[in-house]
Order: C-alpha cells, then structure tokens, then sequence
C-alpha cells in the first residue's frame, strides 16, 4: 500500500474542473479499441497527470476524444480522492456540498455516477484518517451513520480495499 499524498485544503477530488484541468498536463495518443476501419487513425486515447501530485489517469476505450476526456477526468477525481489526503481542522468542518448530501437522519445520497462522489469520496478518507480509520469516529464528525459513510466508501471498491488495507496494518479489522 502506498502512503497517501498530503496536500493544503482544498481537496484537488473537489475543486472544480476547470480549476482541476489547469493543474494538470494532457497528452493525447493512439490506442486499440473501438472503431473498425478507421481505428487508430487519429490520436483519441487521453493521459490527465495532476502534476501537483503526480496522480495519473488514461482513458482511450471511446472513438471521441471529448469521451475519452470525461472518462479520464472522471477516474483522475477518483484516483485524487483515494491517493490524497488534506489535514481535517477541529469542530464541525463538513462541506456544503457533504452537507446538501447527508439528511436529518444521517443518510448520505450519492450515486456513485454522480459528478459529487469523488469530492464525497475524498472528504469521507479524509475524516477516516483524521479520526485514525475509526468509522464510528469519523461518521459522528461528518453527521452521518457508520453504514451510510462504509457503503459510500463500498460504493468504489477500490477505496474500499485501500481503506481495509489501511486498518489492516494498523492491526484493526477490514470492514465488510
């Protein structure tokens, strides 16, 4: 497992995407996939590398290059929200965005489709770090259900394993 990357709030998972396309580099290149006769013709594969932290992500899968840049936007915020971590200050520090997310009753609604879920993402790891991987913890300070914050997490599962791979040398059990 790799240790997280610490940056100064806010997180880069959250920052909009325009602000987010200016701290990263782009390359453009050709790939197999899709496209019959006129496959590799033209360079339509993306590379996104957020050079601030080095987080990298490629998508070449659709013949559109515009595709292929939402898809590797998408999977950067994924991979900023997993492989980066921004300090958590004391007292009630929930954003507007958990905020609007997370009902009365400690629900948090997020598809995992959703443009939200990485910013929600990395602000649910973040608390889990703060709150030394203890979901309990961590769900009392975000106002929401120990299984609400553990099925958001579920929802990527490869969060899920980096969370449980991160207890598990902490000597604490993986969650379900």
């Amino acid at each position: 497992m790799h240790e997280p990357i610490w940056v100064n709030p806010p997180h880069p998972a959250s920052i909009d995407e325009a602000e987010l396309l200016k701290q990263c580099r782009m390359s453009k290149q050709r790939t197999g996939g899709p496209g019959g006769q006129h496959r590799n013709k033209v360079e339509t594969a993306v590379n996104l590398i957020h050079e601030p932290t080095g987080q990298e992500s490629h998508a070449g899968e659709r013949r559109s290059v515009t595709e292929n840049h939402r898809v590797a936007l998408r999977r950067l915020r994924l991979m900023l929200a997993m492989g980066v971590r921004c300090e958590v200050p004391a007292g009630d520090c929930r954003s507007e965005l958990w905020r609007s997310r997370c009902d009365a009753r400690g629900r948090v609604a997020c598809n995992p489709e959703h443009h939200d879920y990485p910013a929600l993402l990395a602000e649910a790891l973040d608390m889990l770090w703060a709150c030394g991987l203890d979901p309990a913890k961590a769900a009392l300070r975000l106002c929401c259900t120990g299984s609400q914050l553990v099925r958001l997490i579920k929802d990527h599962p490869a969060a899920m394993a980096l969370l449980n791979n991160a207890r598990s040398a902490d000597g604490a059990r993986p969650l379900k």
